[in-house]
């Protein structure tokens, strides 16, 4: 099989890569854990790991990063030039292009220090402007395991208030709210259990994983780290976990009550990214309803927000030329590494 780009998503805790074929469809689809906190060999690792996994080297390579934000690194630009030197003394291919947000794509090799605070953190534009261009109006939702991006494509543009973490955690078009990773203590400091209002204990016990694997929704290839108190990842053992927030033990009520409170965790979740929505749709004057664009791992909260707002839902997936059977994971469950690829296919003989 040839294989004509990979486009790689280099984040704090995973590393993804989308390989496209001389067609330019999907064939290949693949997340890796990358603990980037604990130093570059995660990465170098990481990207090997998943070299062995491909069928054939690839004619080029597209990047786009959040990983500068570990914290191994003493600042975003120490993060992003670290990042860039592991990628180029690991890939072996012609052309390594690097996505920069609102500067396009840049050969890795004429990059310098003026160009970080672009490349840094740019990949949910990345997926926005491959949206946009298949999807000219829509409000584009990006749910992963951490994270959330929420934006409004009106017209053929992306309305994006912000650029940096800063700007977009004002403007909400960032949101720290995923289905895997996220604490449970962050999603709210009170749940609704058994016809109380009960506080919710300021301790690691708990994951959204652990939810959303009591609401039957988590697929556990997408849950890729140790649970909250390195345990098992069952059913039971979520409801153990999920129990501990509140102060009580999981044999205390039937399971059936475990899964209610999961629930409950869910609606809180489910109620911010709606105020999220509602926010960005309030941004611009919609000629008629848009639908609402889902990508990330957590994309079936899209298509509940979708119907709470009564609104129509289209899955990233849909905005491909082809949506072939991959091996691995959904192309939409990626879609920044899906979207670097696509982008820089057509540009590829073009860029700086």
């Amino acid at each position: 099989m040839e294989i004509d780009v990979i486009g790689w998503d280099i984040g704090g805790a995973h590393l993804k890569a989308v390989m496209l074929d001389a067609q330019g469809s999907p064939v290949q689809v693949l997340q890796y854990p990358c603990p980037l906190w604990k130093g570059l060999d995660q990465l170098r690792s990481a990207v090997n790991e998943l070299l062995k996994i491909m069928p054939s080297p690839a004619a080029h390579h597209a990047i786009t990063m959040t990983g500068e934000l570990a914290d191994c690194f003493q600042s975003r630009a120490e993060g992003v030039e670290q990042i860039l030197n592991v990628m180029k003394s690991v890939l072996s291919a012609d052309d390594l292009l690097v996505y920069a947000g609102s500067l396009g794509f840049l050969r890795a090799d004429s990059i310098t220090e003026a160009h970080y605070q672009a490349i840094a953190s740019a990949n949910w534009l990345a997926s926005a402007d491959y949206a946009v261009k298949h999807c000219g109006n829509g409000l584009f939702i990006d749910i992963g395991s951490t994270t959330t991006d929420i934006l409004a494509l009106v017209n053929g543009q992306v309305l994006a208030q912000g650029l940096t973490d800063y700007e977009r955690l004002i403007t909400r078009e960032l949101i720290y709210t995923g289905v895997v990773r996220t604490a449970v203590m962050a999603i709210a400091n009170r749940f609704f259990f058994k016809g109380h209002d009960v506080g919710v204990m300021a301790e690691y016990f708990a994951t959204m994983a652990d939810v959303y694997r009591l609401t039957e929704e988590l697929d556990e290839a997408h849950d890729q780290y140790e649970s909250a108190d390195g345990a098992e990842k069952t059913r039971q053992a979520s409801a153990k976990r999920l129990a501990r927030m509140i102060g009580m033990e999981w044999q205390d009520e039937p399971f059936s009550s475990w899964s209610q409170l999961a629930q409950s965790i869910r609606a809180e979740q489910v109620r911010t990214l709606q105020l999220g929505c509602e926010r960005q749709l309030s941004r611009a004057c919609w000629t008629k309803v848009p639908p609402l664009i889902g990508a990330g791992v957590g994309r079936f909260l899209v298509k509940q927000l979708a119907v709470n707002m009564r609104m129509s839902y289209v899955d990233f997936s849909d905005l491909l030329p082809v949506v072939p059977e991959t091996l691995g994971l959904s192309p939409a469950d990626c879609a920044p590494a899906l979207a670097v690829a696509f982008l820089s296919r057509s540009l590829k003989n073009t860029v700086n």
